[in-house]
Order: structure tokens, then sequence, then C-alpha cells
């Protein structure tokens, strides 16, 4: 097998335009080298790698293969780069952090920000997604680190506590539920609330499709009157009577006018959550990366503990 870094740059920049000739102008190559570079590529494997059509290229089966491997070599070489460029030039680098909802309203401006302004020569790029995308990302190495709830499987990557973040049920004092739950009853069943109208966040966040997978375990949907843009905005609304809310309970904590509303804890075991953070290896980080991971956990020498899954 004889390829370089070239040729799999040029075959990624071919799969992505699903185009030859754009994938060589991309690449900065005539069509006639680029076309001789993906024949080489072929015919070192053995096999096809494009399916060739009227209105461009598709990869084969092998192909896919063969751009997965590829963007995480080319990735992994940008690492090296970089690492080798922060001996040169000091420390320096770009950290792709995914994290759901509640890590990214509740937990995380603050630390990142004080992260920041320690670290003047390091950018976050954040993202918010659903624990499951996450997951996909950081195996596939489209991101570094992930905050995730421990509610998933992460048999298969490393991970480090990182907060707890219960679930609450949110309610205006006179809400029909609110009296008969002011017993000794300690909380409520997620599958008791779903009769009642909601005030949801967006249905791109995280947290709303979350919520809308528990809802469809226990075959009901929830009734959506109205969506916020944030925890804040759920908490006012639902102060005024729009409905019920599901907020995490540091946002409840942190609302100024939480006297005003009824809290109950879901006692539903996945309301109960962790936040992790995971990656595939901890270690193999760069030196900027591990740092915000030693700020995020306030473990100093978390290379030196075990690394498991929520599940061992």
């Amino acid at each position: 097998m004889h390829f370089d870094l070239i040729d799999l740059k040029l075959f990624l920049n071919v799969t992505d335009a699903a185009n030859i000739t754009a994938g060589a102008a991309c690449s900065h190559l005539s069509l006639a080298s680029a076309s001789a570079r993906i024949r080489g590529l072929e015919s070192s494997l053995g096999i096809s790698l494009l399916a060739r059509g009227r209105r461009g290229v598709t990869p084969t089966a092998a192909g896919k293969a063969l751009a997965q491997h590829a963007r995480l070599i080319l990735q992994q070489v940008e690492r090296l780069q970089t690492d080798l460029t922060d001996y040169a030039r000091g420390f320096k680098g770009q950290i792709r952090l995914l994290c759901n909802t509640s890590a990214l309203s509740e937990y995380l401006p603050e630390k990142l920000a004080d992260f920041l302004a320690h670290h003047p020569n390091i950018d976050i790029s954040l993202e918010e997604h659903p624990s499951l995308r996450i997951l996909h990302a950081v195996r596939h190495g489209t991101a570094d680190i992930g905050i995730i709830s421990n509610a998933v499987d992460v048999s298969d990557l490393q991970t480090l506590p990182f907060c707890a973040d219960p679930l609450t049920l949110i309610m205006p004092l006179d809400h029909p539920l609110a009296e008969p739950l002011d017993g000794a009853q300690e909380g409520v069943r997620f599958s008791q609330t779903l009769a009642h109208e909601f005030v949801g966040l967006g249905v791109n966040s995280a947290m709303a499709i979350y919520l809308e997978e528990q809802a469809l375990h226990v075959g009901r949907r929830i009734k959506t009157r109205v969506r916020a843009e944030s925890f804040d905005g759920v908490l006012r609304m639902v102060l005024r009577g729009a409905g019920l809310g599901i907020v995490p309970q540091a946002a409840v904590d942190r609302f100024q006018k939480s006297r005003q509303l009824k809290s109950i804890p879901l006692s539903d075991p996945w309301a109960d959550r962790k936040l992790l953070l995971c990656a595939p290896d901890f270690a193999a980080l760069p030196e900027y990366a591990k740092a915000l991971v030693r700020h995020l956990t306030g473990e100093t020498a978390f290379l030196d503990t075990p690394m498991s899954s929520p599940d061992n």
C-alpha cells in the first residue's frame, strides 16, 4: 500500500465535492495529476474507491472506509503540527468541545470564561448537541472533548466526572399538580406529568430532544404549548402560568423568583443525571486540551487516574 498525505487530502476533497475536478482544484492539483493519484490509490489497494457517474463520483464502501481513516490521519497530523508549533511559539491551540443543553447553559459559561482569561492563546469551538450525537463526533474525531449525560453508553470511550445535573419539574404554585404533591411524596414520575401542557425549549435543543425521547419510551408525546430559547425563558413562562417545565435544578437555584414556583424532583432514574467528560484517550489529547480537562474536572493528575465508563 503506497500513498501520501497529499493523496489522502485529495481523496477527501474529491468525496466531499463528489467531483474529481472540484476535488483537484481544492487540492491545488491539475485534473490529470489528481486522476492519476486516485488511480494509483485504487491500484495500490486493489479495489475501486469511487463509483463514477454522469453527475460526479460517490465513494464505494471501501472508499467510505478510506475517507474515515484519512480524516482521522489528517486530523492527527494537524494536531502533531500544532503541538510542535506550541514548543516553537508557545502554548496555543483550538479545542473542539461539544456539550448538551445543561452544560452549555448552566455549568460552562463561567468555567470556560475563567479558562480563556488565563490562556489567551487558546480558543474553544463550543457547540450544543444531544449526547448520542456528541458520542458519534468524539468517536470519529470531529470533536476533541464531549460533555454528555451518563444515560448513554460510553463503554468504548474514556470518561471523567464533570458534575451532577438532576432534572426538576417546575410549575406555578396554583397548578393542579402542586397541591397533591405537597405531602410526603418526594418526587413525581415523568409519565404522571404528560397529561398536562408544557413550556419547552427549541425543537433542536439537546434537552428538548432528550425529553421527547423519554416520552416516546412510555408511548406518549409531550404537549408543548410554547418554546423558549433558554432555561430562564422556560422558568419565566412557567411562573406566568403557561404550563409545566423541566429544567436542571441548577437553573431553578439561580432563578431569582424560584420561591414563587413549585419545584419537584423527577423520580425517573434517567432524570437523576450526572454529566461526564469523554474522549477516546485523554492522554493523547494535545497539551492545551489536557489543560482544559484539568480545569473542568479540578483534577491535576487525571492522566494517572483510571478512566472508565459509568457502567464500571
